[in-house]
């Protein structure tokens, strides 16, 4: 365990206060990884001594169903648009070594890493590219150049501290970045569906029967996951229900398509089975790359900095989900150092010819999800309705009310999840196993993308922004933060948030595909720079905050920055030379409410200018709740 005196607020690794050339980042090479294993390295027994718990078990079971499912999905993806260089053992060596080094040497090993549909679109994309320019045969050593040069463009981002920069991703950027990954997602699912229908020749009975069983896969899962949030049946069989919806669903529809009769002669295509620790091509695992012409390989380098910008944004934002405000952590992170292993693991499956594995924006708060210890508690409250009709007001006598809270207690901080699902991947490369996986029908494949990409939708703050603007008045809760707000501001400002997204998902479907990481990385300074200056420092406060606010997380990336809102508010009011002003919608009274604070991005003086301005907004009965749309 860590020493009892750990301060994470006050850490030593802070770049605040400094001038001259210590001020730099770059120039003092290798200070955020050695503060990143200094700070973990007190927890590492304890992440393996509370790994045997049945929260850690039930945790597995889920999470490794929730990333070998969709790493099967964007493999068989990949098969087809790269005319089968990429196969099922590719993706499951990719997955195990990512899960196997993120296990023992990571800072934060709750963060699962492993194939993306951004990884699948950029190596399909690059295989377009290497098609056109007639280099198809060179294609493996090609890409195996992208992921050299992306692995030393990591290996300097990680020495030079630039994972810092993440310590300035908000809601607005996070939120837009997983509406993008949840929609890809879905349209991948509708893409692996199509082909049901012409693959193999045409079959319509097995296209149409497929849609059944992706749509039932997906109305069984979501619907057992959400089952632990009820009050049907005891508590144990809502989480037992809960914890293993994947493996229940998975299994089931498996037996179901094997159903003799009409069922079984419609001929679903299934996962193609490959040799036990073979290459999908006959080839070695390792990749002739030394013999890649040089012109290729300076070509290679601008493809490996896209990459880098891609998994620089994907990874480090997986893993400030996997800790974010919502889940009770106390262990400490480390952004550089996991970043610098995220190089190594793009070297090696460069020159090996694997998918390289990265963070997973939807799975990894879902892994950590699955390792919290959620309790059910009892509120009962009292109620009086009111009655009105056209000559009076009549008060119904008091009414009691029991109602469910659910809270998250506690978190399984620990290694043992990602290690045993190393083993599990390496085990599923065996022959017999290889032999379960083709009994799965390929169309359970896309009920998972339905799945994983939906999941995540309803709870953006652009969903639930949009909701409440289309909300009657009158119902409206009133101590929403919002109701302070225009809504036609409230529109606006996810407008911005919908640019990002529109950009993002077009440039996908085109060949330009492989510049999309700059569109997502630049959503960054969009919200930094140009935001501030077209909307009021309250409107920014209410709309949006930190993706991570814990100083436990917070150390790793230098601190707690200053929001630019509050920056730009303070900087006005002292050149008016007045006390108030402007003033911000969050107080230490709405820490109380249960909103997020956001007093520890202000000094003294914004504070207590905010305490005047809520004590305001209590006598006027504008009360905030957690209902903000980023909760």
């Amino acid at each position: 365990m860590a020493p009892p005196t750990t301060d994470f607020k006050n850490d030593p690794y802070s770049w605040d206060g400094l001038t001259g050339w210590k001020s730099y980042r770059a120039l003092r090479p290798f200070r955020g990884m050695y503060w990143d294993v200094r700070r973990r390295a007190p927890w590492y027994w304890s992440d393996i001594s509370e790994g045997f718990t049945y929260r850690v078990f039930a945790g597995t079971v889920r999470i490794f169903f929730v990333n070998i499912l969709p790493a099967l999905a964007f493999q068989l993806d990949m098969t087809r648009r790269t005319d089968g260089y990429f196969g099922i053992n590719e993706a499951l060596f990719s997955s195990a070594l990512a899960a196997l080094v993120f296990s023992t040497l990571s800072c934060q090993p709750l963060t699962i890493v492993g194939i993306t549909g951004l990884i699948s679109l950029f190596n399909y994309t690059v295989y377009d590219i290497a098609v056109a320019q007639g280099i198809r045969e060179l294609y493996p050593q090609l890409i195996a150049w992208v992921s050299i040069w992306a692995a030393i463009t990591h290996w300097l981002t990680s020495i030079c501290n630039w994972c810092d920069y993440m310590r300035y991703i908000t809601d607005f950027s996070s939120n837009a970045f997983g509406m993008y990954v949840s929609i890809i997602y879905m349209i991948k699912g509708v893409e692996e569906l199509v082909a049901q229908f012409s693959e193999g020749g045409p079959n319509l009975a097995g296209g149409y029967l497929s849609v059944v069983i992706a749509l039932c896969y997906w109305f069984t899962v979501y619907y057992l996951e959400v089952m632990g949030a009820t009050i049907y049946f005891r508590p144990w069989t809502r989480k037992i229900l809960s914890d293993f919806a994947y493996p229940i669903a998975t299994i089931f529809w498996t037996g179901f398509s094997h159903i003799p009769g009409r069922i079984k002669a419609a001929e679903l295509l299934r996962v193609p089975h490959t040799p036990a620790f073979h290459p999908t091509v006959d080839r070695s695992w390792l990749v002739d790359f030394w013999n890649l012409p040089v012109k290729w390989i300076f070509v290679a380098l601008p493809m490996g900095i896209l990459l880098t910008l891609l998994f620089y944004y994907d990874h480090n934002v997986s893993s400030l989900t996997a800790q974010a405000k919502n889940f009770p952590l106390r262990k400490p992170a480390g952004f550089h150092w996991d970043f610098f292993l995220l190089g190594c693991t793009c070297f090696v499956g460069g020159i090996v010819g694997i998918p390289l594995p990265n963070g997973l924006v939807p799975q990894a708060p879902v892994h950590t999800d699955s390792l919290t210890d959620y309790h059910d508690r009892l509120v009962k409250s009292k109620e009086q309705d009111t009655k009105t009709d056209e000559d009076h007001t009549v008060e119904d006598e008091w009414v009691l009310h029991n109602k469910k809270l659910v809270d998250a207690t506690y978190v399984a901080e620990q290694r043992v999840s990602h290690f045993v699902m190393a083993l599990a991947f390496v085990g599923f490369m065996t022959g017999p196993l290889l032999v379960v996986l083709h009994t799965m029908p390929r169309a359970l494949l896309a009920g998972v993308f339905f799945v994983v990409g939906w999941g995540g939708i309803p709870g953006f703050n652009m969903t639930q922004n949009l909701l409440y603007c289309m909300r009657e008045n009158k119902f409206v809760d009133p101590g929403d933060p919002r109701n302070t707000l225009k809504k036609w501001r409230i529109c606006y400002y996810v407008f911005w948030q919908a640019l990002g997204v529109v950009i993002s998902v077009a440039i996908s479907q085109t060949i330009a595909a492989i510049g999309f990481p700059v569109i997502i990385v630049a959503l960054i300074p969009l919200r930094w720079v140009v935001l501030p200056r077209i909307f009021t420092e309250h409107e920014l406060l209410v709309l949006d905050a930190p993706t991570a606010d814990a100083d436990v997380v917070l150390a790793s990336m230098g601190g707690r920055p200053t929001l630019p809102e509050v920056r730009m508010a303070e900087e006005r009011r002292r050149q008016r030379g007045e006390e108030g002003g402007e003033g911000s919608g969050a107080s230490s009274e709405a820490r109380a409410e249960g909103m997020r604070s956001r007093d520890g991005f202000k000094d003294e003086e914004e504070k207590e200018v905010e305490r005047e301005r809520a004590e305001e907004r209590v006598r006027q009965g504008i009360l905030p709740t957690l209902r903000t749309g980023h909760a």
